[in-house]
């Protein structure tokens, strides 16, 4: 899945770049998303980001490009690969600035992990 959002004034730390922590909600929110549509009726949590290092700054007005796809999958648990690129809409250039692998597990009404509907178990739980 493929989500775009533009970098405000709101977004900047102190330094006048994107605040890490905005990033870091967009990159669970559209992971999430992404996860939810590829598996309808399925309820996720986040578990875990493998890794938040983030590639270069981010300035005010820049769009980010948001890369979202399934990379592994267990039997209650299922891992997203995350790109976010920023683009220059002056240049049109599109630099990397992050990327991570974020895990969400299926609950049930109980809270408790629940198998997914297609169990390829290619992955470790």
């Amino acid at each position: 899945m493929e989500s775009y959002t533009v970098v405000r004034p709101e977004h900047l730390n102190h330094h006048g770049h994107l605040f890490g922590g905005c990033l870091l909600k967009w990159v669970d929110e559209f992971a999430w998303i992404a996860a939810s549509r590829d598996n309808p009726g399925c309820r996720f949590v986040t578990v875990g980001m493998d890794r938040v290092e983030f590639h270069r700054g981010v300035h005010q007005g820049a769009v980010l490009r948001f890369d979202a796809a399934e990379s592994c999958r267990g039997r209650t648990s299922l891992t997203y690969g995350v790109r976010v690129y920023a683009d220059d809409l002056e240049t049109g250039a599109e630099e990397p600035v992050f990327s991570t692998c974020i895990t969400f597990v299926r609950l049930d009404e109980e809270g408790k992990a629940t198998p997914l509907p297609i169990a390829l178990a290619d992955c470790a739980d």
